[in-house]
């Protein structure tokens, strides 16, 4: 199989509906090394203080899309950080695989809420050669691709011990207030950052974040814009510049998804290949 080029990603362009057939179906083949896309669905992201919230974790894309089976002795941490910048620990509010919802929320004082999801590292993935180099490729982690074929293992079976990270916006009260808080990193190992809350007023036309690898910015990774209900394939995305910025159109309606992933190599004591990192970060209107 051959997976599609980063060049949409380079051109900084949204892709064409034929393209992002080709990317879905892509995605499709390289299953099961993704579920990839993971991430925080509040229901709604907008919501009335002190309502109660409901929340489910979503795991995968298109017709791989489902509430994620991850167990709650996984989960790291789970904390708000309201508008004032206090930070409040909401793990007692998780019941991974409850019959509806995975959690549920309230939020006492108007304004943006951040919602941020941390798990361990102890997940791992085991794939056949051809279909970890097509994931590597449709991730556009080529420093994992570079390495392999330094090293002479593209045709050897690849591996990865990998956490999931994940940030929603959830706006209570009306639009509005203090977005200060959205623009700040919140301390994960990766992370998506913006530049501009995507619920400040007057609404921009774009749409700009920078990407954080321990604290320092992340160049030359591969952030994807999905429409969450239309996800078999991302609707826009980049390449991160030399400072880990990428500008993408900002959304008038909908639930959408913002997402990367980076590898690093692992020690050669450890028994899988890579360390994997996959983030995202949610919001909607």
């Amino acid at each position: 199989m051959r997976v599609p080029s980063a060049s949409p990603a380079a051109s900084g362009r949204r892709l064409s509906w034929p393209m992002r057939a080709a990317l879905a179906i892509a995605l499709a083949c390289a299953e099961p090394a993704v579920a990839h896309d993971f991430w925080l669905q509040p229901e709604p992201f907008w919501t009335a203080p002190g309502a109660t919230t409901p929340l489910t974790l979503q795991v995968g894309h298109g017709p791989y899309r489902q509430r994620s089976p991850i167990p709650l002795a996984r989960i790291t941490r789970f904390t708000a950080t309201g508008p004032d910048g206090a930070v409040t620990d909401l793990r007692a509010r998780l019941h991974p695989g409850g019959p509806a919802q995975d959690g549920d929320l309230r939020f006492p004082s108007a304004g943006v809420h951040i919602l941020v999801l941390q798990t361990d590292d102890r997940a791992e993935s085991h794939l056949p050669a051809l279909r970890y180099n097509d994931y590597l490729k449709v991730e556009g982690l080529t420093p994992a691709l570079a390495l392999r074929a330094r090293t002479h293992r593209t045709d050897a079976d690849g591996s990865e011990n990998y956490s999931r990270q994940a940030k929603a916006l959830v706006q209570v009260g009306p639009a509005g207030g203090s977005q200060a808080q959205v623009l700040k990193p919140v301390g994960l190992p990766l992370e998506i950052v913006p530049e501009r809350s995507p619920y400040a007023e007057p609404r921009s036309t774009t749409l700009p974040v920078r990407v954080v690898f321990e604290g320092r910015p992340l160049a030359g990774a591969l952030v994807k814009l999905t429409d969450l209900a239309h996800d078999e394939a991302p609707a826009e995305t980049h390449l991160t510049d030399g400072t880990g910025h990428a500008t993408f159109a900002m959304p008038a309606r909908g639930r959408w998804l913002l997402n990367v992933i980076w590898t690093r190599p692992q020690p050669k004591t450890r028994e899988t290949d890579f360390e994997t990192v996959f983030s995202s970060l949610s919001f909607g209107f």
